[in-house]
């Protein structure tokens, strides 16, 4: 179909509502009918088909996320069962005594699991979510950490999932290099650096603003969940006698076995891949996930059925109540995807007409990262995925700078991969910023816009780097400025707002 503007409206329109409304379902479904009649030209019958057509082809291209969904919500809902997340919480706290050391764990542990922004989003809202509880630290402020540390840590470790993606959306025939470039966008990829510098220099500082401070208020007289959704700690876990190692040991577990397996799929025990470099830029790392969620719930049978700390059937009970707690995250995430889906390449073509406008004009160089950021962000705010964004721009890159690998070529790129971080990072319609207030059990819509106040500051200063540093061709005059500006910005908040108590 012919790229228009019009491929924007459904996306456009699902963000609106679901920021008026609150209900991101209904939002994402008339975000679908709305780009199926636009497709269709209003034919009833066909849109009813396009969008069963497009829904199946995404929930079966993605099985892979929803298998490895399911098995991690059982996984988490037997290590709640088994007693052993309240015992954690019993001996975490103390030794995190105050708010702020709660808040730094929460942010080391993030950075720790930098191999896939799933498992981040999940694990992580796992492992914290009883410390910063006790803590009272709001569910919202422990979903942006959450969320803060996925994305932004994934587009700037060498060995990843997003490592991959990105040395693999370059165009074919390209004489450049996909992992060595992405090797050099790292010290310049700003807004994920500057994510990571937002979350240290407020915990540092104790400040929070907009509606992220209402939340921490509210949370400071006992109310840290501000909504009504279900959670695992509800559980009398008080019979069960699972110890703090039966939590450490499933995410130690999780972990090993999750990079095992994603180097088995590339290629590194079968002689495929000469080194574990070239295995993670081959492997399918869902699909790596996928096996290492499986072996963990076999690994917890073996660790928690000859020890009696669950009897047989309150595992295969507590395998079924997992699978229920995760029904409305993988609702969400198929109606995302549908979505994405009709905004897609075969559909109404969303990325072809921004990469036509990007095309339409010339502009210097030197404002070509700037420009690309702000494209970037737009599209993956709009479609709610970075790494279809990104898919979509980096051959547009590649083919503006000619095939070189030039510093302000280099940068752009960068600008292309923080852009689309940003822009899914801010997006209601976003897996990880799903699976992120999901990981910690708050409500989605309070996530989206208490996060996006903070994404939308950093993004600003991310965006005066790169027009500073195409005018002058200097990444580190641009990353010192960042630096500054978001001390200066911080600073500036902290002597509105009174402290909040740590």
């Amino acid at each position: 179909m012919e790229a228009t503007f019009w491929a924007l409206v459904p996306p456009i329109l699902a963000i609106i509502i679901s920021l008026i409304t609150k209900e991101v379902n209904l939002s994402l479904f008339v975000g679908i009918i709305v780009g199926a009649l636009l497709y269709t030209g209003g034919n009833l019958f066909s849109t009813a088909t396009v969008t069963f057509d497009i829904m199946s082809n995404k929930v079966q291209g993605n099985m892979g996320v929803l298998i490895f969904i399911i098995l991690l919500g059982m996984i988490v809902h037997l290590m709640n069962m088994s007693g052993a997340t309240h015992k954690y919480a019993q001996w975490a706290s103390k030794r995190l005594r105050t708010k702020k050391q709660a808040l730094l764990a929460t942010m080391a542990l993030g950075i720790i699991i930098f191999v896939d922004d799933y498992f981040n989003c999940l694990t992580v809202g796992t492992v914290m979510r009883p410390i910063t509880d006790k803590h009272k630290i709001s569910r919202e402020k422990l979903a942006y950490i959450i969320d803060s540390t996925a994305a932004p840590i994934c587009i700037i470790a060498p060995i990843s999932s997003w490592a991959a993606a990105v040395s693999s959306s370059l165009p074919d025939g390209s004489s450049i290099d996909g992992f060595g470039l992405f090797m050099k966008t790292i010290f310049c990829n700003y807004y994920s650096w500057f994510s990571l510098g937002l979350i240290l220099l407020t915990t540092l500082f104790a400040v929070d603003f907009g509606k992220m401070r209402k939340y921490e208020l509210a949370a400071m007289n006992g109310n840290t969940r501000n909504s009504d959704v279900e959670s695992d700690e509800e559980l009398d876990t008080s019979k069960y006698p699972g110890k703090v190692i039966d939590l450490l040991l499933p995410v130690v577990a999780l972990i090993v076995l999750s990079i095992v397996s994603m180097l088995y799929t590339g290629g590194l025990f079968t002689g495929e891949a000469s080194g574990v470099g070239e295995a993670f830029a081959n492997c399918d790392a869902i699909i790596g996930l996928a096996m290492g969620a499986l072996y963990t719930v076999a690994f917890l049978a073996l660790l928690y059925l000859p020890r009696k700390i669950v009897t047989p059937k309150q595992f295969l009970d507590g395998l079924v109540e997992g699978f229920k707690n995760m029904v409305p995250a993988t609702l969400i995430l198929i109606f995302a995807w549908t979505l994405s889906g009709v905004c897609g390449g075969d559909y109404l073509n969303a990325g072809g007409f921004v990469a036509n406008v990007v095309e339409k004009f010339s502009i210097s160089l030197s404002f070509m990262p700037a420009i690309f950021f702000v494209v970037a962000l737009l599209l993956a705010f709009s479609t709610g995925t970075s790494w279809g964004t990104f898919a979509i721009l980096l051959p547009i890159t590649v083919s503006v700078f000619g095939d070189q690998m030039t510093s302000l070529m280099v940068m752009t790129t960068a600008a292309v991969l923080g852009g689309s971080v940003c822009g899914d990072h801010i997006s209601p319609i976003s897996d990880t910023t799903i699976l992120s207030s999901t990981g910690a059990e708050c409500n989605h819509i309070n996530h989206v816009e208490s996060q996006m106040q903070y994404g939308i500051l950093v993004a600003a200063v991310s965006l005066a780097c790169y027009i500073i540093g195409g005018v002058v061709n200097n990444m580190v005059v641009a990353f010192a400025v960042g630096i500054v500006l978001l001390l200066v910005i911080v600073v500036v908040i902290k002597s509105k707002y009174k402290r909040l108590p740590q």
